[in-house]
């Protein structure tokens, strides 16, 4: 059975290895005849590109509440010229980042208040929602020396506020997992990229196919 028109979403830490795999997810996609559209939060559009570089700068001197304001402008941005159109065309989207992360990161890791994150996050998407979110979950200290490695020691805004914040981030996602577990599916990415690649295949092809 064909997933046609499928909105599925990667969320994890820093460093848990979410554009590998949904670059690798996209290429098995293809190969079964899929046609796949990547995407990345915050980005995918001329304005979410030019606040992705305002919103990743080391050193951006941003308030939680103008922060996560922004990440849900970019969303809506995303949703309305790109995301909808495409799953109403019966591409199957795939979403480096998404509604989750704003929960994780900004009511989580900043502090603010889940209720009104979530609000903005209706604002900006409607009734587009992931039928699949695949969390890879990774201890924060592991995520953040991969990172490092990743990015040649250049820190972003976000990785450069260490672990304990990001610690609080990881339990905010495992939260949303246990109250959503038919939407999210968590797996372990500490293991090397081609177990995780090859568990998330069989999740889709068990779900979709």
């Amino acid at each position: 059975m064909p997933i046609a028109g499928k909105f599925i979403t990667f969320e994890g830490g820093e460093g848990a290895g979410k554009s590998t795999q949904l670059t690798r997810l996209a290429e098995r996609l293809r190969a079964a005849g899929e046609t796949v559209l990547s995407l990345r939060e915050p980005g995918g559009t001329p304005f979410g590109e030019k606040m992705r570089d305002v919103l990743k700068q080391p050193g951006s001197a941003i308030q939680p509440a103008a922060e996560a304001l922004l990440f849900a402008s970019c969303r809506a941005q995303l949703v309305a010229d790109v995301i909808a159109p495409a799953l109403a065309a019966g591409k199957v989207v795939l979403c480096d980042r998404f509604i989750d992360s704003t929960v994780a990161y900004q009511s989580g890791g900043r502090g603010l208040d889940r209720a009104l994150i979530e609000s903005a996050n209706r604002l900006a998407c409607g009734s587009v929602l992931p039928d699949l979110t695949v969390l890879l979950d990774l201890d924060p200290t592991r995520g953040l020396g991969r990172a490092s490695v990743r990015d040649q020691g250049q820190a972003d805004r976000f990785e450069v506020l260490g672990a304990e914040f990001h610690r609080k981030v990881r339990e905010l996602y495992h939260s949303l997992a246990k109250e959503e577990p038919g939407r999210f599916f968590v797996v372990d990415a500490a293991r090397p990229a081609e177990a995780v690649e090859q568990e998330v295949w069989h999740e889709i092809a068990r779900r979709f196919r």
